[in-house]
């Protein structure tokens, strides 16, 4: 029965179109990703309701440091040339990425505290194997589109 339901989930990720603008292609592996969580954990009604709003809290917070702050410094580093970075300069976004680390670690460890208090250890376990394999079905998914349009 999983597997009726897992196969037409990823098929529909092979078939959004190149016309589609990122935010488009983002929110369906999201949806995607939601419906492959919530059959994986095999969520309680419950558990949903309390889960999601933390989830996507996380989601949403680990995203805008890992993709607008950290990736910011590291177009800084492109956009100037690395070359003429003085050693000054490289020591201050040393730094700055040190504390982009600390701020996802942090966050981390705070959302792991507060899904302790909605999910059973085993179901966060189980929460981060199946995020690992959907990112990998995800991935496997776009190397075959990848292929077939080369």
């Amino acid at each position: 029965m999983k597997r009726k339901i897992l196969i037409p989930l990823f098929l529909l990720i092979a078939f959004i179109g190149f016309s589609q603008n990122f935010k488009d292609k983002k929110e369906k592996i999201k949806a995607l990703k939601i419906a492959y969580i919530t059959e994986k954990l095999e969520l309680t009604p419950d558990e949903a309701q309390k889960f999601w709003p933390i989830y996507n809290a996380f989601d949403d917070q680990e995203f805008d440091i890992r993709h607008n702050k950290m990736r910011t410094l590291i177009h800084k580093i492109g956009d100037g040339g690395f070359e003429s970075l003085s050693e000054k300069e490289a020591a201050t976004l040393l730094n700055q990425m040190e504390s982009y680390e600390d701020q996802l670690y942090t966050l981390r460890k705070k959302y792991f505290k507060e899904l302790q208090n909605v999910l059973s250890a085993k179901k966060i376990i189980l929460l981060k194997k199946s995020e690992e394999e959907f990112n990998r079905k995800l991935l496997h998914q776009f190397r075959e589109n990848r292929d077939k349009r080369d």
